[in-house]
């Protein structure tokens, strides 16, 4: 058996800051690596998610020079939890901010999760700014995507935390419950606000992997994270993304000429596989790793594995 390979040392940045977005955030972020290294970008989930310092280790920091930052309203971007010009474009038009600040002509695009919608989102709307793609935990963000986690599907499987996930909500209004959470994500009652944000901040907690995680559940379980993650995942999900449905798997043509590598957990419950599979039937160049015994979350032994394969094969230069 291939032995499994885990993350790099611990890294600090070399760099950071905070970028005035002109609309009110503040969007911090962080260079790490070798100066004139191979340039990358990190994109975290959620949205609402953060970047931490595990995801700076996704890289050799002997050949990259790795942006990372937190999208707006999350992690240490202010201010905190806001949804005023908050949409995927408005993400998408800060890592050209982002590109242009560092200096680089081209970056590799990583992301996971919702991070793979948004890589996919830039990748699409400028693709000669791309040079690589991974993606891990695809999610093309549509209808029945989101009808899966939401609504019907995830609830069969997890029916002890779907009870927990449903039960700020009155049953007369559960029948949407993504709009009856926003109701409440975005009411006037601190209390309120704060005791959805967990519930739906836990119920992603604990459905991301294939076993129980507790260091990776109880993250989602702390107020201030719970708190941008639920507005902001809620928000966005809310407003289809500001995607057309199907939008990105339709454009995925664009992606034709970027090498690429797509890493998927086959018992992911947040991001069907179907998808994944889908962009790999319209995106050749890209190899596909689907991941037996493994659910979403990057930190899972064949996941990781594939991940760091993947940035050590873009570094060496190999196509």
């Amino acid at each position: 058996m291939t032995e499994l390979r885990g993350l790099y040392p611990e890294i600090e940045p070399f760099d950071s800051g905070h970028l005035d977005t002109g609309e009110g955030h503040f969007i911090y972020w962080e260079r790490v690596g070798t100066p004139g290294g191979k340039p990358a970008v990190f994109l975290h989930g959620g949205p609402g998610g953060g970047f931490s310092e595990q995801h700076r280790r996704l890289f050799d920091a002997d050949l990259y020079d790795v942006i990372l930052f937190d999208q707006r309203g999350c992690g240490k971007s202010t201010p905190h939890a806001s949804l005023e010009a908050n949409t995927t474009w408005h993400l998408v038009a800060d890592m050209e901010r982002l590109r242009e600040m560092a200096g680089f002509e081209q970056w590799l695009v990583f992301g996971g999760s919702w991070g793979s919608t948004l890589a996919l989102a830039y990748a699409e709307a400028h693709p000669g700014r791309v040079s690589e793609l991974i993606l891990r935990g695809v999610y093309t963000l549509t209808k029945a995507e989101l009808s899966w986690y939401y609504q019907f599907g995830v609830s069969e499987m997890f029916p002890d935390k779907w009870e927990k996930f449903i039960a700020p909500i009155p049953e007369g209004e559960r029948g949407d419950l993504m709009a009856a959470y926003r109701k409440r994500l975005v009411g006037d009652d601190p209390a309120e606000q704060l005791r959805c944000a967990l519930a739906w901040s836990k119920w992603e907690g604990e459905t991301i992997t294939l076993m129980p995680e507790p260091q990776t559940s109880d993250h989602f379980g702390e107020d201030g994270f719970a708190l941008a993650f639920a507005r902001i995942e809620n928000h966005y999900f809310v407003h289809g993304g500001w995607l057309e449905d199907g939008q990105l798997l339709r454009d995925a043509h664009k992606l034709a000429d970027i090498p690429g590598v797509i890493v998927h957990g086959r018992y992911d419950m947040p991001c069907p596989a179907k998808y994944a599979w889908q962009l790999h039937k319209a995106w050749p160049k890209a190899d596909f790793h689907l991941i037996e015994g493994a659910g979403h979350a990057f930190s899972e032994p064949g996941i990781l594995d594939q991940l760091i394969r993947a940035t050590e094969r873009f570094a060496k230069g190999a196509q």
